[in-house]
């Protein structure tokens, strides 16, 4: 795996914020300001950050999540072309894909405070939320979640 270089460790982070209601499980999309485009909170990981730490910061930067939630760990991996993610090839000419590391996150507020990442912010049931995202890697994990949550068995990180 290639190593951190300015800054940046070479992987992505996808979080996916989720509430249950009397209705049921709700999943909260983000709409990109750069691309109109509907997903989870989505990151790149600094220099020295493990996935967890990056997803944690990325929540509280992008949606004002700041505190101790409760994280969820998913298996959903994907990979991403380092082109699509920093426009270059950032950790040389052989890093031509960077892991995606996915989360859950429970919250109990439906409000976030947005960064200037994201235009809007929905909260979602789970066939609203996979026909609403862009990316194949999103709707896996959010099919993931759903059916962790349902199951009531998932990994827990706090």
């Amino acid at each position: 795996m290639a190593e951190a270089v300015e800054g940046r460790a070479p992987f992505q982070v996808l979080v996916l914020p989720y509430r249950q209601t009397e209705e049921g499980l709700l999943y909260a999309l983000f709409r990109r300001s750069d691309g109109a485009y509907w997903q989870g909170v989505a990151g790149g990981g600094e220099a020295g950050e493990a996935p967890l730490q990056a997803a944690r910061r990325e929540v509280a930067e992008e949606a004002g999540l700041a505190g101790a939630f409760e994280f969820i760990e998913l298996d959903a991996r994907a990979t991403i072309p380092v082109v699509h993610v920093t426009g270059e090839f950032t950790w040389g000419p052989d890093a031509l894909v960077i892991p995606e590391y996915t989360f859950g996150v429970q919250v109990d507020d439906p409000e976030f405070t947005l960064s200037s990442e994201h235009t809007e912010y929905g909260w979602f049931a789970i066939d609203a939320a996979m026909a609403a995202v862009q990316w194949d890697s999103n709707r896996t994990a959010l099919w993931e979640l759903d059916h962790r949550l349902r199951r009531d068995r998932p990994v827990k990180h706090s």
